[in-house]
C-alpha cells in the first residue's frame, strides 16, 4: 500500500529582532576590569587610632598601590608610575618581575600583553595600622581562575608614604 505523500503545515513565525545570532560576546575585553571601592572591600584591624578621614584616606592609597602593583608585575603598567610611592628595594623587585613576565609572553614591559590577556583584579583587601607611621596591608588578587595573595607593608620615609615591603604568596 503506498503512502501518502506528507503535506506540511506552514504557519507564519514571527521574526526575532536577534534571529540567527547567539547572545555571546566573545571578543577579548580591552578595557580594565570593574573593581569594587576601597571602602566596600577592606576590613580593619588597627592596633593604634586614627581620624576616620586620615584612615579612610590612607586605605585608599594603599588599595592603588596594591592595584598598581599588581598591573606593574603583570606587565600591564609601567614600573615608573610607582616610583615615588616605593622603597627602593621594593622598585626593583616590581621591575624584576615586570621584566620576567614580559620576557614569558614575549612583550616588552609596560606595553600591556596584548588582546585576550587575562587582567589582575584585586578582590579583597585588610589594613592594619600598626603604629602612627606604619600601616600593613593583605590583598587577595584574582587572575583568572588562580589567585595570589600580597601583602605589604607602608611607612612615612621622607615625609610622605611609602612601600617598604611587598610579598607575592
Amino acid at each position: 500500500m503506498p503512502m501518502a505523500p506528507v503535506i506540511p503545515i506552514r504557519r507564519p513565525v514571527p521574526a526575532a529582532s536577534v534571529q540567527g545570532s547567539l547572545a555571546l560576546h566573545l571578543t577579548p575585553r580591552l578595557d580594565p576590569p570593574e573593581t569594587r571601592p576601597a571602602t566596600a572591600c577592606q576590613r580593619r584591624i588597627d592596633v593604634v587610632s586614627a581620624e576616620p578621614g586620615e584612615r579612610m584616606a590612607l586605605d585608599r592609597f594603599a588599595h592603588a598601590f596594591l592595584v598598581r602593583a599588581t598591573e606593574v608585575a603583570s606587565g600591564d603598567r609601567p614600573v615608573t608610575q610607582l616610583l615615588r610611592q616605593s622603597a627602593p628595594r621594593v622598585y626593583e623587585d616590581l621591575a624584576r618581575r615586570a621584566r620576567l613576565v614580559s620576557a614569558a609572553a614575549g612583550t616588552l614591559p609596560s606595553r600591556g600583553r596584548g588582546r585576550g590577556a587575562v587582567r589582575p583584579v584585586l578582590r579583597t583587601m585588610r589594613t592594619s595600622l600598626v603604629s602612627a607611621g606604619a600601616l600593613e596591608a593583605s590583598a587577595h588578587v584574582r587572575y583568572g581562575a588562580r589567585s595570589r595573595a600580597i601583602a605589604a607593608r607602608f611607612e612615612v620615609l621622607d615625609g610622605r608614604w611609602q612601600c617598604v615591603a611587598l610579598e607575592w604568596a
